[in-house]
């Protein structure tokens, strides 16, 4: 593996085994296209699995957590302490996440990147302390370069761990108050789109809150060169601003490639660890079920750091934050859930399992034309 592991090809998606649950689709005892969506995801798992009749039964669940110090200005309606009470949550069983694993019989590891409280030492959960939280980008970037790249592997190694376990699927979770304010800055970037646009309640906020939370965002942008309309954006691949706050040797002056500067900048944790999951996935051939707004943001990201990785991401549900709909247009994607979803941890993803489960079951257990003695052309 080379230092930029994530730029290493992803797997290829086996079009014999498409070609052959295509054929298989075709002789089923229904009419052709009868059943929808269903019918193609069924056709797209055969190709990711690289098998005519792909199977959804071990399901593996990471969920990352980080701090993040941009909670500093108001942006979230609780605090930070909610973080690491609820890693005690996950692995206690009470949260929603646990609920669904359990239910659907999923592994569950909890990753803890780096809360606030220094003491925080859960049985179950794996901690790797890349910092106390993130710094607040508001004042300097959230991350060193070296904080991304061990988030990176942290997501990467999750996905290893998963894969020697068999796992037929993935699904990356995410705990970390104010990471909707990272994820919404983020996006801003890489969809060259105003935090106005991108910026929803999160935790709970009232309009008053959002409105902060955007102009937090905004003054953050400007800082570091990225707003939309700033003219630093556009030079960013070339070095930073004379006057901006990484020339004071918090990180080397090359400036990494656009989308891990964003990273860098205004990113978190969680967030690098779900795209590092993702990318490790499309390069060992695991499906992603990608869960809400911060999932699909890293999901985003993932497919600027390696576009190779889109045809292994599934979209699981459009959820309630206003942003959540403009990532998924842009990566065009077809989530096969809206529930009005805006829990995180996976949730959403996990709801989604059974849908993929009964795919896989319709595809490889309905009987053929030629099995059920059934006419396969209209008379």
């Amino acid at each position: 593996m080379t230092p930029l592991w994530w730029r290493e090809p992803c797997r290829a998606v086996d079009a014999a085994a498409v070609a052959l649950a295509e054929a298989r689709q075709r002789q089923l005892t229904k009419p052709t296209g009868s059943l929808g969506q269903l019918e193609a995801l069924a056709v797209r798992l055969a190709g990711l699995q690289g098998c005519e009749r792909p199977s959804l039964e071990r399901v593996a669940i990471g969920i990352f957590a980080g701090d993040h110090g941009v909670v500093a200005e108001g942006v979230s309606a609780y605090p930070q302490a909610v973080t690491g009470q609820m890693l005690g949550n996950f692995v206690g069983g009470g949260a929603a996440i646990s609920v669904l694993a359990r239910q659907l019989k999923a592994t569950l590891e909890v990753v803890d990147l780096g809360t606030v409280d220094p003491e925080l030492n859960l049985p179950g959960v794996r901690h790797l302390r890349l910092g106390a939280g993130t710094d607040n980008f508001l004042r300097g970037p959230a991350m060193t370069e070296a904080q991304v790249a061990a988030a990176l592997h942290a997501g990467r190694d999750t996905v290893w761990r998963a894969q020697a376990d068999g796992a037929h699927v993935f699904i990356g979770g995410e705990m970390g108050i104010g990471n909707t304010t990272a994820a919404a800055a983020l996006a801003s970037v890489l969809l060259g789109c105003a935090p106005s646009r991108l910026t929803g309640p999160g935790t709970g906020l009232d309009a008053a809150g959002v409105k902060h939370k955007a102009a937090v965002i905004e003054q953050a942008l400007a800082l570091h060169g990225l707003a939309p309309d700033d003219p630093l954006r556009a030079s960013a691949q070339q070095g930073l601003a004379a006057d901006h706050p990484r020339r004071a040797g918090r990180l080397p002056e090359r400036a990494p490639d656009a989308p891990l500067q964003a990273l860098t900048c205004v990113g978190g944790f969680e967030i690098a660890a779900l795209a590092g999951a993702y990318l490790a996935c499309a390069q060992v051939g695991i499906a992603v079920l990608v869960d809400g707004f911060i999932c699909s943001v890293a999901a985003l990201l993932a497919t600027r750091l390696n576009p190779g990785c889109q045809p292994w991401l599934l979209y699981a549900h459009s959820g309630a934050e206003p942003g959540h709909a403009r990532v998924l247009a842009a990566l065009q994607a077809e989530p096969l859930l809206q529930l009005g979803l805006r829990l995180g941890e996976g949730s959403g993803a996990a709801l989604a399992v059974p849908l993929l489960r009964l795919a896989c079951a319709l595809h490889g257990q309905m009987a053929t034309f030629a099995e059920a003695a059934v006419a396969d052309r209209p008379v």
